[in-house]
């Protein structure tokens, strides 16, 4: 009678191109948020609380605790994306980062961590800059490794167009970027799609950063007489237009539209944002549920306003929320145990974040192939009411699902 063949020899862990993380034993797995806290801190704040209670639900990876680190601040820049992501790829004990939620930053950002060998989901960045043309080719600023959960701004394009020409019957609209990947790209965007419409925008404005006084870009507009702004701006310089179009001379029947940046509780509580249209991502998350944390929207509010009383300003914690799911389940199911070390190999991780198709708040999170993981979904929002600035109560006018 014969032996049993013995068993195959072990064969220890070997990293890929890309090389691996080890978390030794004892230790936590090491994630970070980038985000824009001091700029845009609506957007900001919210993207990191997301995080934390998706971290919190999470519990552990392979029985290890998870560390998110201090926030990592990009100043909604690209010289802040670029120092935070320096700084976050020079650990090496970071596995993934949760960020940028500004489109300037991730820019700047995405190449030194896709050169780092590692994964960035944002729950809040748009541009098409960063990802494709959504007719499979890729723009200039993608780079492997980067991920999104909100949806490439061609959607929201496409739906603000639609609902301008088609439900408001507006033919004449002047727009006003401030320069940044978001703004110029969501603008030139809208531009082409309601060109095809139909539509004419007889001016296409700027503005600097930081700047206050809009005399100069107003009385363009006046001269012009459009029927409608759209202005995809943040809050200090949309705030500060918003205002001083409506007591503009020649601007007094003019439809103002805005976009994620301003849909936010801080300026929806001003009288100038009082008759406003939004374009958006949809808000009402509630009765969802997160496949890998087993928890719905509605206890996600419920966390959120036990701890920080209220409702989140912008609709994009339960984008947060999701990334950081996205993230965490991934390193989950690719990591290898060996002699108590948990060893995470970096292009393994990217190849499953890419993979994997999850019920998310949000709705189903699915990745293309240059990383748009988004729903593509939008509405179109009518603030009539200052009092309301509960995202997810303001009236829904048009839903756009591609």
């Amino acid at each position: 009678m014969g032996f049993p063949p013995p068993p195959p020899p072990v064969v220890p862990f070997q990293p890929g191109p890309l090389g691996a993380v080890t978390v030794e034993p004892g230790e936590a797995v090491q994630i970070r948020t980038l985000l824009s806290i001091r700029v845009a801190p609506t957007l900001g704040a919210v993207a990191r609380r997301g995080a934390e209670f998706a971290v919190e639900d999470m519990g552990t990876v392979r029985g290890r605790q998870i560390e998110l680190g201090n926030p990592v601040d990009t100043s909604c820049s690209p010289e802040g994306g670029r120092a935070g992501a320096l700084g976050i790829s020079g650990d090496a004990n970071v596995v993934g980062i949760v960020g940028t939620n500004c489109s300037a930053a991730a820019v700047a950002a995405s190449p030194i961590v896709s050169e780092a060998g590692m994964v960035m989901i944002s729950p809040s960045n748009t541009s098409p800059r960063l990802t494709s043309d959504l007719a499979g080719n890729a723009n200039p600023d993608y780079h492997p490794g980067y991920f999104r959960v909100s949806s490439n701004d061609l959607h929201q394009a496409r739906a603000l167009s639609d609902f301008v020409y088609n439900e408001l019957e507006l033919r004449s609209v002047a727009t006003l970027h401030d320069g940044d990947a978001y703004t110029t790209a969501l603008v030139a965007a809208f531009a082409d799609a309601f060109g095809e419409l139909g539509g004419e925008v007889p001016v296409e404005a700027a503005i600097a950063k930081g700047e206050t006084d809009m005399t100069a870009v107003l009385a363009e507009f006046a001269a012009a007489g459009p029927d409608a702004i759209f202005f995809p701006l943040f809050i200090t310089e949309g705030s500060a237009f918003a205002a001083q179009a409506r007591a503009f001379d020649g601007l007094e029947g003019t439809t103002l539209i805005s976009a994620a940046a301003l849909l936010v509780s801080a300026f929806l509580e001003t009288p100038q944002s009082e008759g406003m249209y939004f374009a958006g991502p949809e808000a009402g998350f509630g009765a969802n549920v997160n496949e890998v944390t087993g928890r719905s929207g509605e206890q996600v509010l419920q966390a959120f306003d036990n701890r920080y009383g209220g409702f989140p300003g912008s609709p994009y914690w339960a984008h947060s929320y999701d990334a950081t799911a996205l993230l965490l389940s991934a390193i989950d199911a690719i990591a290898v145990e060996e002699d108590d070390r948990l060893h995470i190999d970096r292009a393994a991780l990217r190849q499953q974040v890419g993979a994997t198709s999850m019920r998310g708040l949000v709705g189903t999170v699915s990745c293309d192939a240059f990383g748009d993981c988004g729903t593509g979904r939008m509405n179109i929002y009518h603030h009539t009411d200052t009092g309301v600035t509960d995202i997810a109560q303001l009236p829904v006018v048009y839903v756009y699902s591609p």
